[in-house]
């Protein structure tokens, strides 16, 4: 059910999203986390500084995209289980998994894509893209749909890791193509696409391959396909890898950057060749996708411990240490990504340990231990950065060389997809709903 106050409506749906208006893929513009709104709210909750609540159907933790007043996301509706049925599942399926304990089975699955209305959260198209009828186990904290999206001139690329990959004309909810890469995720899909002139990138790091392919995002098919640096061991569950790669330019060159298990590579975007590897050590099931600044990418190791690593981007063949400025062996964050803002790197632990490095020499500026778990990744926009945690609260910050809390806020909801910024307003998507926010004048109401 969409809940807003009508006043408040009436304004926003006068201020129509213009088409330079968007947010179109995971991490915003530039993948990076920062976004040009402002005057966006402090503080919100169920009943404050909220314009409306929309349901989405299904289960997804795919960030939303946002484009023509349009907000995107991939979801997935799946049937349950009995619990003898679970347990006869998990029998024949994972027998032989140290992680079964921690993974969920379910019945035929569908994977789909869901739009809303910006301005008024009324839902729009819905595209059915995949059956599955006996899908994978998945991790119980991971979804079907949590791959982000990318929207690019009136095209929106589905992924959902090796279920599929669709395109569809977002004028007219048309199947455009479809693509299926089958690879081993054994605790199901993560990585988010990129795109680079025409061509759409996918990580493929499985337990039994790992390569990285570029699709011409016109018509699905493959443009090139280049495999992963040779792995140390015999262990697949240590040779996955869940991250989303980076486009960025360096002194005229174009790169990719892909994080790996053991490896960090660059590819060049047009035609797959690598540019650089870097080796990270024994670290898999990277998930944060890297920031780039001033030459140095910020990249992280994955487990069992992660650690966060500046390397150069000016190499070529495999870069030494020489490349590496610095690594920052403590409380590196699993899931989270990175964000820089101005001369300070900021990162959050799963445990919810937020740490503000110096960025050129990665020396720490402080720590603080907050509230929560979390998996999303952080937000800088207003001149604040926000944090969202799994247990549904969002404590924001001033950056600085000391930590600054503004506040912390709660919704109903478990978070955790990224947030969005665009305009003024803020877009929190929970496991349930898409919320947006706003500051609202004193002596407005407030929807609910």
């Amino acid at each position: 059910m969409n809940r807003f106050v009508a006043t408040t409506f009436v304004v926003l749906a006068a201020s129509v999203v213009s088409a330079a208006d968007e947010w179109p893929q995971f991490r915003g513009p530039n993948g990076d986390g920062h976004a040009e709104a402002a005057n966006l709210p402090t503080t919100w909750s169920e009943s404050e500084n909220i314009v409306w609540k929309a349901e989405v159907p299904g289960k997804g933790w795919s960030s939303p995209v946002i484009g023509k007043g349009v907000v995107w996301m991939t979801s997935a509706t799946v049937e349950l289980l009995s619990e003898t049925e679970k347990e006869r599942v998990k029998n024949e399926k994972l027998a032989a998994n140290p992680m079964a304990e921690q993974m969920d089975v379910v019945g035929p699955a569908q994977l789909f894509v869901t739009s809303v209305d910006f301005a008024s959260g009324k839902p729009g198209k819905s595209v059915v893209l995949f059956d599955v009828p006996d899908p994978d186990p998945i991790h119980v904290l991971n979804s079907y749909a949590s791959p982000s999206p990318i929207l690019h001139d009136g095209k929106l690329y589905c992924h959902f890791g090796k279920f599929g990959t669709a395109c569809i004309d977002t004028k007219t909810g048309g199947v455009l193509w479809k693509k299926q890469l089958v690879i081993d995720h054994s605790v199901g899909p993560g990585s988010s696409p990129a795109l680079y002139e025409g061509v759409l990138i996918l990580p493929c790091d499985g337990t039994d391959a790992q390569y990285v392919v570029g699709l011409d995002a016109k018509t699905g098919e493959e443009l090139w396909r280049t495999n992963r640096p040779q792995l140390n061991g015999t262990l697949g569950e240590q040779h996955k890898a869940f991250a989303t790669p980076l486009v960025a330019s360096h002194n005229g060159r174009d790169q990719v950057i892909v994080p790996g298990a053991q490896w960090f590579v660059a590819y060049d975007p047009k035609n797959g060749r690598e540019l650089w590897r870097f080796r990270h050590g024994e670290g898999f099931s990277n998930v944060p996708r890297p920031v780039v600044g001033n030459g140095v990418a910020y990249l992280t190791t994955g487990y069992p411990t992660p650690e966060v690593c500046a390397v150069t981007i000016n190499g070529s063949g495999e870069v030494t240490d020489a490349h590496a400025q610095w690594r920052h062996k403590r409380q590196g964050p699993t899931m989270s990504s990175p964000i820089l803002v101005g001369g300070e790197l900021y990162f959050i632990s799963e445990q919810g340990v937020l740490t503000c490095l110096d960025a050129a020499s990665g020396d720490p500026l402080w720590q603080k231990r907050l509230k929560g778990n979390f998996s999303s990744s952080p937000l800088y926009a207003d001149g604040k950065l926000y944090f969202c945690s799994r247990e549904g609260e969002t404590t924001v910050i001033r950056p600085g060389p000391q930590y600054d809390e503004v506040a912390v806020n709660a919704i109903s909801g478990q978070l955790m997809a990224s947030p969005v910024a665009l305009n003024d307003a803020l877009l929190l998507r929970s496991e349930s709903h898409l919320y947006r926010f706003e500051q609202v004048e004193s002596g407005s109401p407030a929807g609910e």
